[in-house]
């Protein structure tokens, strides 16, 4: 038997290949989806199956493209109309290899959702794994709050429904494999646990312990973010993406040819970190370093205009080209050749962005005209505290709040160590909102310095 599990890193998307006897199956691919392929043939195995357990909402499934690929056919959830694919119903059966995969309609995170249980056909009727897609994680549960104004309350039941009366009744011992781990906008607090079963997750997990109102109260209660980009990622996966370009590498971009892109609009994404983002950047440009891009392009990016990428050394681009396409993102122009350096000796106009340490911030907090601006996800705000006097808008959704920032007065922004805080001054300069600084090490380094923080 083969089971491997594929981490898209940034996205803390898990997906799998399961396959036994010659043949294998892929759940819930990535769009990237060579690595499925050769490790299948490396193991001496076709591909004949492609399932998606939901219709997801942060990444570009690559069912299709795996499919265009391979040949294999995919199925998904009945309740929900696809225009590609095979809806299927509960208890249909699939043999790969001796292996048995049933589908178990597990509705709550989406109406749509399916669970696919795994049985070795030498043990009928004996769970050995369960692939629960984004119904239930490793110490939590799913988002209930994707199904449309006023259906709150209804997918929390139905998702208490599924995992109690559908997935729990396998067995302590069946292993529990979900869609995401921890790092995920699809959860709350999904632990770090790379391996999980149902007997686990009776005990530990917190949201199973609660009964059906409580469990309802508790998931219509809960705070999640929801990034524009979400909205792009429905309609996209349930219509299907186009073929990927096989260009392993973006192409470079002389600076004049920037130049003439800033003219008629394209998106600059600079991918250098916040002390080089400050100290010079093309004006307009966002900064959003590298390791951010998985969780953040799809706050600030647009899916109509051109991308190009902006970095000193322009080493490892394949990595950053793949990001932005999980996200969808294809629409990448290419990157400044020469690096940033090229733009300055090209007498490319140049803006810059203030920063400061901890020991600075605290005595610009002493000035009353001073705005200061956290940045941080609320939750480490109320769980960490925060700087005395400090106005809070989540990075994300600065765009839809600009307004509550003055333009006629020094803004301190922080975070908490200094990137997300780099990404929202850029935010605030396209904006108009430049007298800005911001704080090196955030939140972080203030805590450290021993400096008062508010409750």
């Amino acid at each position: 038997m083969l089971f491997e599990r594929f981490v898209s890193e940034g996205l803390a998307h898990f997906s799998y290949l399961i396959g036994s006897g010659g043949e294998a199956a892929v759940i819930d691919p990535r769009r990237d989806c060579a690595a499925y392929l050769d490790r299948a043939a490396e193991n001496g195995m076709k591909i004949t199956g492609i399932f998606e357990t939901h219709r997801n909402e942060d990444y570009a499934v690559g069912s299709g493209e795996l499919a265009a690929t391979c040949g294999a056919p995919v199925y998904h959830g009945a309740a929900l109309p696809f225009a590609y694919g095979t809806p299927v119903r509960d208890g249909a059966r699939f043999m790969v290899g001796d292996l048995m995969l049933i589908v178990r309609e597990t509705p709550g995170h989406t109406r749509e959702s399916i669970s696919i249980i795994v049985m070795d056909s030498a043990h009928p009727g004996l769970p050995s794994m369960v692939f629960t897609g984004d119904l239930l994680f490793a110490g939590d549960t799913g988002r209930t709050d994707l199904g449309g104004p006023g259906a709150a309350d209804a997918m929390a039941g139905a998702m208490y429904d599924s995992i109690h009366d559908r997935v729990l009744p396998l067995g302590d011992g069946t292993i529990v494999c979900p869609a995401h781990g921890a790092g995920s906008v699809c959860g709350s607090a999904i632990a770090d646990r790379p391996v999980t079963t149902i007997g686990f997750e009776r005990k530990a997990n917190p949201a199973l312990l609660l009964d059906r109102p409580a469990f309802i109260a508790h998931k219509t209660a809960g705070h999640h973010y929801l990034p524009p980009y979400f909205m792009a990622m429905e309609r996209f996966n349930r219509e299907g993406w186009p073929r990927l370009s096989q260009k392993p590498h973006p192409d470079p971009v002389t600076p004049a040819a920037l130049n003439d892109l800033l003219a008629k609009g394209v998106q600059v994404v600079d991918i250098r970190s916040p002390t080089g983002f400050a100290a010079g950047h093309i004006p307009g440009s966002l900064s959003l370093w590298r390791e951010g891009i998985p969780a953040f392009a799809g706050w600030v990016l647009t899916y109509d205009e051109e991308i190009v990428i902006v970095d000193d050394f322009n080493t490892g681009l394949y990595t950053v080209q793949r990001d932005l396409r999980r996200l969808g993102y294809d629409r990448l122009t290419g990157y400044l050749s020469g690096g940033f350096i090229a733009w300055a000796q090209y007498a490319g106009e140049i803006a810059c962005t203030g920063t400061c340490s901890v020991q600075e911030a605290v005595r610009m907090v002493l000035d009353p005209s001073l705005f200061v601006l956290d940045v941080r996800d609320i939750r480490n705000r109320e769980a960490h505290g925060y700087i005395e006097g400090s106005h809070h808008t989540y990075v994300g959704e600065l765009p839809q709040h600009i307004a509550e920032v003055p333009k006629d007065r020094p803004v301190l922004v922080y975070c908490d160590a200094g990137y997300k805080g780099s990404l929202a001054a850029s935010i605030l300069a396209r904006h108009g909102i430049t007298r800005v600084t911001n704080l090196l090490g955030g939140f972080t380094a203030w805590k450290k310095a021993g400096y008062p923080a508010g409750k």
